[in-house]
């Protein structure tokens, strides 16, 4: 038996208001229902799936991802999404994978966690 689909990322970070803003504004996530869990945080959604949680408790930029290097999301729109980065002032890089037609976009969240945002054939 093998996995299917990753379903989610758990982020603990140390400013939930500011790792919801970065989500749902820079990355275009809906800030969506969570159970009732002791602790506070939220669940981003993309379309119906909650697939980053977010909990309280994090110690900031230094607390590291351990051996994770980045998180990827796949997206359309690349002129869009170098605008909205812009005009919010996130500095971002680019990459294009040679061999592929697709073009790469790397920032970093406000716990310090590398996101990687893919756009096929928009390179």
């Amino acid at each position: 038996m093998a996995v299917s689909a990753l379903d989610h990322y758990t982020i603990m970070t140390a400013d939930l208001d500011a790792s919801v803003t970065f989500y749902t504004e820079i990355l275009g996530l809906a800030d969506g229902p969570r159970p009732a869990f002791d602790a506070p945080g939220a669940w981003l959604y993309c379309d119906d799936r909650p697939v980053v949680h977010l909990i309280t408790g994090g110690t900031g930029k230094d607390t590291g991802t351990g051996a994770i290097d980045h998180i990827a999301f796949r997206a359309s729109g690349l002129d869009d999404h170098r605008a909205r980065l812009n005009a919010q002032g996130i500095s971002f890089r680019e990459h294009d994978v040679p061999g592929q037609p697709l073009h790469q976009l790397f920032l970093t969240d406000p716990d310090g966690v590398t996101i990687e945002i893919n756009f096929r054939d928009e390179a």
